[in-house]
């Protein structure tokens, strides 16, 4: 049986989607390329009110292109991109690309400590970063072997007068635009790479199965990996999603890209989806709803992709009638659940539909979405995307499927489905079996009509703010407080599908806990996400005949604890 004859969801897609894609036999080179022939004249990017056309974007991106060619970069070299959201990083992404090596995006807010991981695993040589950041990245041993820093300064994308406002101490609404810029001594600027000669176009480029980016996840094992994306995943995810859209019209709308790039949602949707659609990227280094205002009054959006508490806070700004929403066709949320009453409160402004998808780094990242059109369903992750099959299997035996309408682990199969873990061969026969299908680790239930809804997380990832957070990770940090003999770490419900991060803590024997040795050792280790808001004592923590920490026990009893639960969330 052909998978697409199985997929009784296809009757509840929108009217114009397919149920499948167009297959992706090129390169993101090859899309990029044949956007800029065909919109040319039209903006790519705006940035501060500035904008980008897709002819100085293909320029400019052969001209980074041929500067980190001189560097030594070549085909399957990785470089780290460590930027916030700016034309730069778009430029830096595709010129990368352009050389047929390998993009690995980092956390700009990430710590010393959680860079220097990464840096060992994936051994980039070359690191392109925000001059804010681009002195810690100095700093990491000279062991890792990094051989060039290329420094970014943003403010060159804005507009003049911007960036005469930034050097100024106005209003404190400039006050977080003026912390972008910073200084950094003994880089090489972009602008040098800027200003080298276009790339020769006969220079090799990539193909389709050829890897384009490292995107780090801590998958569904917990430890932080880099899942491998080839240039075909993107860009078959990139067309799934324009085939979800149809009355998302190319070469015309506005894209706004408030959801970081260095995350497998942001950079989908910001640098890929929109050069698919022929679309302009409205970039946002922050999420700042003054900064929002500001630019939809040059660039209204059409397409917003954001997370729950974004689209509440842009709700309430329309509210007030600051923002104007009525020109926005489509918004979509992911990474944690969207909850019926911030979808009404949108709606009620926007004029158009916000609906829920579902997907994770290893699927480029969506595979599931609510159809645009009356039979989306609130509460539910949606149906697979076109192209796109499912299982819900036992998750003991994931070779077999569950009956319908009964809990189990959700499979994914697609062209969106990654090729495996960087240097991780038993972590990805774990993830990515036999036919690739690839395990989420979440446990859904599937109605008669195909729609999926997530009952549970096998993995035991934390999911605050959009972001996963390893309890493992966190727990290494925390366990190296003096007098802290091991510690589990857990995230406590607070609504709208985020959760707070609690580490519960057992004391070695004789020692008092120093709470603010432990925040202090969390605020020089951890990104701010993740560390703990809650530190909880306990004498011992429940273990397996293994001796394994058993987390979700943890989480458990923690819930179980009414007092607990409110001082976790921060209502005592």
């Amino acid at each position: 049986m052909q998978l697409n004859e199985t997929r009784a969801w296809n009757r509840f897609y929108a009217a114009g989607t397919p149920v499948d894609i167009e297959p992706v036999t090129g390169s993101l080179i090859d899309l990029l390329d044949e956007r800029v022939g065909r919109y040319g004249e039209r903006d790519a990017i705006a940035f501060f009110g500035r904008a980008v056309t897709y002819d100085e974007l293909g320029s400019r991106v052969a001209r980074v292109a041929e500067g980190l060619r001189k560097l030594g970069i070549g085909a399957g070299d990785r470089v780290a991109l460590i930027m916030p959201n700016a034309p730069q990083h778009v430029i830096a992404f595709y010129a990368v690309l352009r050389l047929g090596a390998v993009v690995v995006e980092h956390n700009p807010l990430y710590t010393r400590d959680e860079l220097e991981v990464q840096f060992r695993d994936h051994g980039a040589r070359t690191v392109i970063a925000w001059d804010k950041v681009a002195p810690l990245v100095q700093s990491l041993p000279a062991e890792l072997g990094i051989r060039d820093v290329v420094s970014v300064d943003v403010t060159t994308a804005m507009p003049l007068k911007t960036r005469m406002l930034l050097r100024l101490p106005v209003a404190k609404a400039r006050e977080s635009r003026g912390k972008l810029t910073a200084a950094a001594p003994g880089t090489i600027p972009f602008t040098r790479l800027e200003n080298s000669a276009p790339i020769a176009p006969r220079h090799p480029r990539p193909g389709r199965d050829d890897l384009a980016c490292l995107q780090y996840t801590s998958g569904t094992t917990g430890d932080p990996k880099g899942a491998m994306i080839t240039h075909g995943n993107l860009w078959a995810n990139a067309r799934m999603g324009a085939a979800w859209m149809p009355d998302f019209r190319h070469g015309e709308g506005s894209i706004y890209g408030l959801l970081p790039m260095f995350h497998s949602f942001g950079l989908l949707l910001s640098v890929i989806y929109s050069v698919e659609t022929g679309s302009r990227a409205v970039l946002f280094p922050t999420f700042d709803p003054e900064l929002v205002v500001d630019a939809a009054k040059t660039f209204p959006p059409t397409f917003i992709p954001a997370v729950p508490p974004m689209f509440d806070r842009l709700a309430r700004v329309a509210r007030d009638g600051a923002l104007d929403l009525s020109r926005v066709v489509y918004s979509i949320s992911g990474a944690m659940t969207l909850t019926p009453t911030v979808v009404s409160r949108w709606e009620k402004l926007a004029g158009s539909m916000l609906n829920e998808g579902y997907g994770l780094t290893e699927t480029s990242p969506i595979a599931l979405a609510n159809p645009f059109d009356e039979s989306r369903r609130i509460g539910a992750i949606g149906i697979p995307f076109p192209s796109t099959d499912i299982k819900v299997v036992d998750p003991d035996e994931p070779t077999r499927e569950v009956a319908q309408g009964e809990t189990g682990e959700l499979l994914i199969h697609g062209p969106q489905v990654f090729a495996g873990y960087w240097n991780r061969p038993e972590e990805t026969a774990a993830t990515l079996l036999e036919g690739g299908w690839v395990r989420t680790g979440d446990l859904v239930q599937q109605d008669e009509d195909g729609f999926v809804t997530v009952v549970d997380r096998k993995k035991e990832l934390i999911i605050t703010g959009g972001f996963n957070v390893a309890p493992s990770e966190v727990e290494q940090v925390v366990t190296a407080t003096p007098g802290v003999a091991e510690t589990a770490v857990v995230g406590i419900p607070r609504g709208g599908g985020a959760e707070v991060v609690t580490a519960v803590v057992v004391l070695e024997e004789g020692a008092t806990f120093d709470e603010a040795a432990a925040r202090e050792l969390a605020r020089e280790r951890l990104a701010e996400y993740k560390r703990p808001t809650t530190y909880v004592v306990w004498e011992e923590l429940p273990k397996s005949l293994i001796g394994k920490v058993l987390r979700r026990r943890v989480r458990d009893t923690l819930l179980a604890d009414r007092h607990a639960t409110r001082a976790a969330v921060g209502e005592d």
